[in-house]
């Protein structure tokens, strides 16, 4: 029977010099991924217009403020949910009334879990997994200054896997 070995295919240098560029991109902060100033929505604005910012844009998240503070998110998820059903038999303006008379306030979730530019990327990805969310805006002294998504977590991976030398601070 034949025995199995690793061995590594460069040298142990270049594992070193590869280890430690994923270690620098572990102890990156959300601000080096986050997006900054994303698009957002107030709590008296209307399920059309989450549903016309969602599609212009190709989102799958909106912050929702009041007085310049996060008050909620609201997913393109939440969106699906809350748009009448094509199997029931509803008027084109029963339906299109759903989307205008119908508040964020009433439908978004509500004290979303935030966090801060300087937080930790493993922290994020605690939270992530954790709160099964797909994103978390970002808050600095009150203020919305950014968001980070499932699609920033998967370029940080992408940089880590694929692309080590983008990782690198």
């Amino acid at each position: 029977m034949r025995e199995l070995t690793f061995e590594p295919d460069y040298q142990e240098g270049v594992y070193l010099a590869d280890q430690k560029i994923r270690l620098d991109a572990l102890s990156r902060c959300v601000r080096d991924y986050m997006s900054l100033n994303p698009e957002t929505l107030t709590a008296q604005s209307s399920l059309l217009d989450a549903a016309l910012l969602l599609r212009r844009i190709s989102l799958r998240h909106i912050p929702v403020l009041e007085n310049d503070s996060l008050v909620g998110i609201i997913t393109d998820r939440d969106v699906a949910r809350c748009a009448p059903s094509m199997l029931i038999p509803v008027s084109q303006e029963e339906y299109n009334k759903v989307f205008e008379d119908t508040p964020l306030s009433r439908i978004m979730t509500k004290n979303p879990i935030a966090t801060t530019p300087d937080t930790p990327l493993t922290d994020a990805v605690v939270l992530f997994h954790e709160n099964r969310i797909g994103c978390l805006p970002v808050v600095e002294n009150g203020q919305l200054v950014g968001i980070i998504t499932t699609t920033d977590l998967i370029r940080i991976l992408y940089d880590l896997i694929v692309n080590p030398s983008a990782a690198q601070p």
